[in-house]
């Protein structure tokens, strides 16, 4: 049904992906064992939901006590950026309409990015086993965090999270080499995320939602007529 190349090449593309996700993943277990939820409930969070910032996001609402429709509409707007993503990928796509929601899915920040700095059309292969790698990284991830939560020392728990920025940086820098076009927007979303969160007008995720509106809007207007 799919073939065995392009199978490979979504598997390569999605292992820096994976590389990132998994550390990412284990510091979202360990903090769903602080907050005293059960490994089930961890692991049906990052398999059903696969949503990073959107996980940690609701994780820290929860613990505060805050109310099931309220997270429900915090995650929703965080994630309504990956409907922006969908429609940019569909241009280079034609997919079986019952694997979509199967693609759909897996479709994050990161391989987002990764697909979409793909030259030619995507094939409902590549993205599959692309999706895969990444997502195998984040659900295995969590469920390592929250088992390793009562050996893991704290300095190391603490330092995992500097991985995240060094995915996206290995995500970036391949882009901005292709076209500086993508390195604008990423600075345009940084000074605005800067300024909202110095403003301390808004709350962290509104300032993510603004700053990702702000830079699609940016990447509209540079990229106009383009691929």
């Amino acid at each position: 049904m799919f073939n065995r190349s392009e199978i490979k090449e979504g598997l390569y593309s999605g292992l820096p992906v994976f590389i990132g996700y998994f550390p990412i993943a284990v510091t979202f277990g360990l903090l769903s064992k602080s907050v005293n939820i059960s490994l089930f409930e961890s692991f049906c969070f990052s398999s059903m939901v696969f949503a990073g910032a959107s996980q940690f996001v609701g994780l820290n609402m929860f613990h505060a006590g805050i109310g099931l429709g309220e997270i429900t509409l915090t995650v929703f707007l965080l994630n309504f950026r990956h409907f922006l993503m969908s429609a940019t990928l569909s241009s280079k796509t034609f997919f079986n309409r019952f694997l979509i929601p199967v693609i759909s899915f897996g479709v994050t920040d990161e391989t987002f990015a990764v697909a979409a700095m793909k030259k030619g059309e995507l094939s409902e292969g590549y993205m599959i086993a692309l999706n895969f790698t990444a997502y195998t990284g984040w659900v295995t991830g969590t469920v390592v965090g929250y088992v390793a939560g009562d050996f893991l020392p704290a300095d190391i728990q603490a330092s995992i999270s500097i991985c995240l920025y060094a995915m996206f940086v290995a995500i970036l820098i391949p882009a901005v080499k292709n076209s500086f076009k993508a390195g604008a927007v990423a600075v345009i979303a940084g000074v605005v995320n800067s300024l909202m969160g110095y403003s301390g007008f808004l709350s962290s995720g509104w300032n993510i939602v603004i700053s990702i509106v702000a830079a699609s809007f940016a990447g509209f207007f540079l990229f106009k007529g383009e691929d």
